[in-house]
């Protein structure tokens, strides 16, 4: 079983050890293998039984003007919360589950339908819809296994580690990049 969420890997540093929030610097290896194999088969698994994935992600605003962010604890980095969509199931409500499961937030509103980006990060078969919105957190989100650390977060201020594509999303939001169609 996992002792530490804040031990598990960071695959956007490269010199192979990650900060968790609280400062402690630990190595990126301390995952379990037992859970690295488990996580890898269950990607293998997902590449067959899915010819193509869709998922959600949202820029989630606080009235503060603040952006909530997570740190998912099988993929390194702050990143906006979202996640795949089921069967039977539509964007926008996977978007509310996503957000309801990965921080509390109800959405406040109307969702702001942004862009439909290709992931190729993982596979070449990843769609994201992604979204921005107003929300308020009903009650604080512990870590668990799932997300090892949230919060919300100042523009002027995001945590080390804030992902590559989350930079990119925030400046197209912003007007100051021109919006890309892959993730």
């Amino acid at each position: 079983m996992l002792r530490d969420i804040d031990q598990l890997i960071d695959k956007s540093n490269t010199s192979g050890a990650m900060k968790s929030r609280n400062g402690t610097i630990v190595d990126k290896e301390k995952r379990p293998p037992h859970i690295r194999l488990a996580l890898r088969l269950l990607h293998v698994y997902f590449s067959f039984a899915r010819g193509m994935t869709m998922g959600v992600r949202a820029a989630c605003f606080d009235k503060n003007g603040r952006i909530f962010l997570v740190r998912h604890s099988y993929v390194g980095g702050w990143h906006m919360p979202g996640g795949g969509l089921e069967r039977n199931e539509t964007a926008e409500e996977a978007l509310v589950k996503e957000l309801r499961e990965e921080g509390n937030l109800r959405i406040i509103g109307r969702p702001q339908l942004v862009q439909v980006y290709f992931n190729t990060t993982t596979t070449r078969r990843d769609h994201v819809v992604f979204y921005r919105v107003t929300v308020e957190q009903t009650a604080p989100r512990p870590p668990d296994w799932e997300i090892s650390d949230s919060g919300f977060f100042s523009l002027d201020s995001l945590p080390e580690g804030t992902t590559e594509a989350t930079h990119r999303r925030l400046a197209e939001l912003r007007g100051e990049r021109e919006p890309d169609h892959r993730w």
